[in-house]
C-alpha cells in the first residue's frame, strides 16, 4: 500500500558517498524535521538542472523554516551520488543517499520502470518528515515530471 500523510517512514540501509559508509534512514529523521526528495537518475538533465540545483539553491532557505535535513534519495550507485554531489555543490546543504538495488524506493512503493536509465528508478517526489512521520507527500503524476516535488513548492508549503 502507498505511503500517505501520517505514515512513518520505513527503516531502510542507504549509502553515501561509498559502499562502505552505510547510512540508517531512521539514524537520518529522527527527531526533526526532514525534507526528503527521491529522483529518477543522479546526472540526468531535469534531475541535475532543476531538482537537486533548486533544493541546493533553497536549502539555507528551508532551513530557515525549521528543516534540520534536506535528504534526496535516488537509484544509483554510492560512488555516482558522491560525484554528482560534489558536482552539483550540494555537499553540506543537501545529503545524497543511494538506493543501489531500489531496496528504499520498493518499501515506499515509489518504483517507476525507465529501460533508458537502467531499469527500476525512483519516481519523482518529496516529502516532509517530522520525527519520521510524513506531514507532506508530493508524488509527480507521471512519476517523473517537475513540478510538485520541486523545492519552491516544498517552500510555500512551510510557509503557510
Amino acid at each position: 500500500m502507498p505511503l500517505k500523510v501520517g505514515d512513518r517512514l520505513p527503516n531502510a540501509e542507504l549509502y553515501e558517498n561509498t559502499p562502505g559508509n552505510k547510512v540508517n534512514i531512521h539514524d537520518v529523521i529522527s527527531g526533526k524535521k526532514v525534507v526528503l526528495f527521491g529522483v529518477p537518475g543522479a546526472f540526468t538533465p531535469g534531475c541535475s538542472k532543476t531538482h537537486l540545483a533548486g533544493y541546493v539553491k533553497e536549502a539555507d532557505n528551508l532551513k530557515d523554516h525549521g528543516i534540520g535535513e534536506l535528504v534526496c534519495i535516488s537509484v544509483n550507485d554510492a560512488f555516482v551520488m558522491g560525484a554528482w554531489a560534489k558536482d552539483t555543490q550540494a555537499e553540506g546543504k543537501v545529503r545524497l543517499l543511494s538506493d543501489p538495488l531500489a531496496n528504499f524506493t520498493k518499501s515506499i512503493e515509489l518504483t517507476t520502470e525507465i529501460p533508458v536509465l537502467g531499469g527500476t528508478r525512483s519516481m519523482r517526489y518529496s516529502m516532509l518528515l517530522d520525527d519520521g512521520e510524513i506531514k507532506a507527500l508530493n508524488v509527480e503524476p507521471d512519476g517523473t515530471g517537475l513540478s510538485c516535488s520541486l523545492a519552491q513548492h516544498m517552500k510555500d508549503k512551510l510557509k503557510k
